[in-house]
């Protein structure tokens, strides 16, 4: 059962739920839901038992709480986190307690691995239909209810292609609930503008490389810089560089304009920033940006066959110092 399945169904809880798939923060809330539909109130402080299973000396503590009877309630929940991080060893003995819980109480596994992993293999593979199974790796339109749903609870509303951007951005929904929460605080709407200047920050420092060298005017230096990320992420490399790109643009452009200044984040930079500002100039470093984010946002639209192009474009075209 897919996550957003889960929560709109709410079904029945058995003796064993499997919440596994990659996605932390849909993890959480399946967690938090499978308490609130398994246990009342009044009945979670002397029914209820969390453990982190790397944490555990013995699975014989876990399988003595989920075998024990409810204390003035209907049921024991028990919620195990983390098993994912356990060797095969101490996975196949939860395994084993998985296989023994007694009708009435709920064990609950947290496996976040991918139901078609290989190694390690899922747990839930070995429980059959015992188990219910929650798979929170988010889809498209996963991510997409996510976005839109995030922003109706900041109060927040943001133009097609900025939440397309978003729905595109980091890997870990965690990230894009940052980036909506700060984005929100600039008010609404949201434009892509705003997405592509200040979230989507990327891990791989090649990103920051390629834009600082394309705003310089060191195209083949960018380009090789850029390609080095295109072989080994095709897909979605293109987000970061442009991102990249439209945020360093943005900055020179900043700081070319008459009493313009830098935000405290890239003030460490001021002095190689305005170096190229004076050569770049307030309006060409304003075209740079404006070519950086209608790439930016062909790409996340998916109105781009070919992300690369887009790319090599951008940096091909970047606009060049006025001659003296």
């Amino acid at each position: 059962m897919k996550f957003y399945e889960f929560v709109d169904k709410r079904p029945a809880i058995g003796k064993l739920v499997v919440v596994e798939g990659v996605e932390r923060l849909f993890s959480e809330f399946a967690l938090e839901t499978i308490v609130d539909i398994a246990l009342p109130p009044d009945e979670r402080a002397l029914n209820l038992d969390r453990f982190v299973a790397s944490e555990v000396a013995s699975f014989g503590a876990i399988e003595a709480a989920v075998s024990a009877f409810p204390f003035l309630g209907t049921r024991r929940v028990v919620i195990v986190r983390g098993a994912h991080e356990l060797r095969a060893d101490p996975r196949r003995a939860l395994a084993a307690v998985a296989g023994r819980v007694p009708d009435g109480n709920t064990l609950v596994i947290e496996d976040l691995v991918s139901p078609a992993a290989k190694r390690p293999e899922p747990l839930s593979k070995s429980f059959g239909r015992t188990a219910l199974r929650i798979d929170t790796t988010p889809s498209a339109d996963a991510r997409d209810r996510f976005v839109r749903e995030t922003l109706a609870a900041v109060g927040a509303t943001a133009e097609p292609a900025a939440i397309a951007a978003l729905v595109n951005g980091p890997a870990d929904l965690a990230g894009v609930r940052t980036d909506i929460e700060k984005l929100a605080l600039g008010g609404s709407p949201i434009t892509l503008k705003n997405v592509a200047e200040e979230t989507l920050a990327s891990d791989d420092v090649r990103a920051y490389q390629f834009a600082s060298a394309a705003v310089a005017g060191r195209s083949a230096e960018a380009l090789a810089l850029a390609h080095e990320m295109f072989a080994t992420d095709p897909r979605g490399a293109a987000i970061p560089l442009l991102s990249a790109l439209a945020q360093e643009y943005s900055l020179v452009w900043e700081i070319a304009r008459p009493g313009g200044s830098l935000p405290a984040k890239a003030r460490w930079r001021e002095r190689d920033l305005r170096a190229v500002a004076r050569t770049l100039g307030e309006r060409r470093a304003k075209l740079g940006f404006e070519r950086a984010v209608r790439g930016f946002e062909a790409v996340v639209t998916g109105r781009a066959d070919n992300p690369q192009i887009v790319v090599d474009h951008a940096t091909h075209h970047a606009p060049r110092p006025a001659k003296k």
